[in-house]
């Protein structure tokens, strides 16, 4: 029996893959810091190799993102809708998912922004960077937006298939997310069959992604090879800088919103959700899946108090829709690369950014980092206008962050379910008084 699209790109990543990427990273690194010693009659043939490969991989990575955000979010949306229309408790699930993912989006962007005035990047490491990542690519991925009039003015696109072409990511999603509202009100033949198309559509681009991801360390290896070069050391300590922002991101929403949302919101004890949330939380760690800790996400809202039937809809369409600390973690990636490149985005890009980096976690695939990085972060980096060409590189460190993603995502899953289990529980008992 052949492997689902999804299935076969977690294979992708999982049974060591990830670890290769990482290898090869590291090697291309330390290859490209000491090829000066080669001489110029052996580095530049070197360089300009690595740079043909490094390339070429990267255009494959770029490829299947138009398809995918089209895809992902018209099949993630006209679902969502649908499990809305099923009852109140799917209903309310939905309404807190998409509360808690825009919340989301909006805390990445301000607080990257905060992180790095009080842990910017070293200028030394900075200029290195820039100077090796300017060997690959350094144009923006979209034209600079120039006001806030013609921000909302590009909004609504004249032409969605010239948007696609060109790369304008913002009236793209816009368009998707009307598409698959509407979608969700035609007659139910009509929508079984448009969402099985985009299904497809969406399935296929992720069998492509996969095997591009399965020659991810020759490709790794040449990006890297190209920033060693011109930024030698100095390219570690970014890639260290990077992983710790960006991690704490995840732990932090995961905190600060997670827990309160628990205690004030679901009615829980601050002991009782702590102690709860152990073993879905190891079991996060351990697998960076959602869909693994699901098992314990239930017996934790059980132990809780949460009642069988909240439980047994909301976890499952979390797990299904539910991506707390994407939006979060995946914006915060786009201002750091802006950040490294020395980007100063306009006020409009930076909003159009965190929009894009909220509707487009609604269509998010429960597929670990690795696999979904590109798709998921490249939108937001061309609505910003910044190159994303440094995800290529960024994709081989993802397990780390992926890890406090997990747990986030995990954390927030049953804080909601806890929500949505006291909210209901507080208007049944107003009906029956009403009775």
């Amino acid at each position: 029996m052949s492997k689902t699209p999804v299935a076969a790109a977690e294979d992708s990543v999982r049974g060591g893959r990830a670890y290769y990427v990482l290898v090869a990273l590291l090697l291309g690194l330390i290859a490209g810091a000491g090829a000066a010693a080669l001489g110029d009659g052996l580095r530049e043939p070197a360089l300009q190799a690595s740079n043909m490969v490094g390339g070429l991989w990267l255009n494959a990575l770029k490829m299947t993102v138009i398809p995918l955000i089209v895809a992902l979010l018209v099949t993630g949306v006209a679902k969502g809708a649908e499990a809305a229309r099923a009852g109140r408790i799917a209903g309310r699930s939905v309404v807190w998912i998409v509360v808690v993912c825009t919340l989301s989006a909006i805390f990445g962007t301000l607080m990257i922004q905060f992180l790095l005035g009080l842990f910017p990047l070293p200028e030394g490491a900075a200029q290195a960077l820039r100077a090796g990542l300017a060997g690959i690519d350094t144009a923006t991925a979209s034209p600079t937006v120039p006001g806030v009039a013609d921000f909302f003015r590009g909004i609504i696109p004249e032409n969605v298939v010239a948007a696609a072409a060109n790369g304008d990511v913002l009236p793209l999603v816009v368009f998707s997310l009307l598409f698959a509202l509407a979608a969700a009100r035609i007659p139910e033949t009509g929508r079984r069959a448009l969402v099985g198309l985009y299904d497809a559509v969406g399935d296929a681009s992720l069998v492509v992604n996969g095997w591009v991801l399965w020659i991810a360390p020759l490709g790794v290896f040449a990006l890297a090879f190209t920033v060693g070069a011109s930024a030698g050391g100095a390219a570690f300590a970014a890639l260290a800088h990077y992983i710790v922002l960006i991690s704490a991101i995840g732990v932090l929403w995961a905190t600060l919103v997670g827990y309160p949302l628990a205690i004030l919101a679901g009615g829980i004890s601050l002991g009782s959700f702590t102690r709860s949330m152990i073993s879905p939380q190891s079991v996060a760690i351990s697998t960076r899946s959602s869909l693994a800790s699901l098992p314990a996400m239930l017996a934790a809202a059980r132990v809780m108090g949460v009642r069988e039937q909240v439980a047994d809809v909301t976890l499952p369409l979390s797990v299904a829709l539910f991506r707390a600390t994407g939006p979060a973690m995946n914006v915060a990636v786009a201002f750091y690369v802006a950040h490294w490149l020395g980007f100063e985005p306009s006020v409009s890009q930076m909003i159009a950014a965190t929009a894009v980096a909220a509707v487009i976690s609604y269509g998010a695939v429960s597929l670990p980092g690795e696999v979904s990085f590109i798709s998921s972060i490249a939108p937001i980096a061309m609505a910003l206008g910044v190159p994303i060409a440094p995800l290529a590189l960024l994709v081989a460190v993802e397990m780390v962050p992926d890890i406090f993603r997990t747990l986030g995502n995990v954390t927030l899953d049953v804080a909601v379910t806890t929500v949505v289990n006291h909210s209901t529980r507080e208007k049944q008992g107003r009906n029956l008084n009403a009775s």
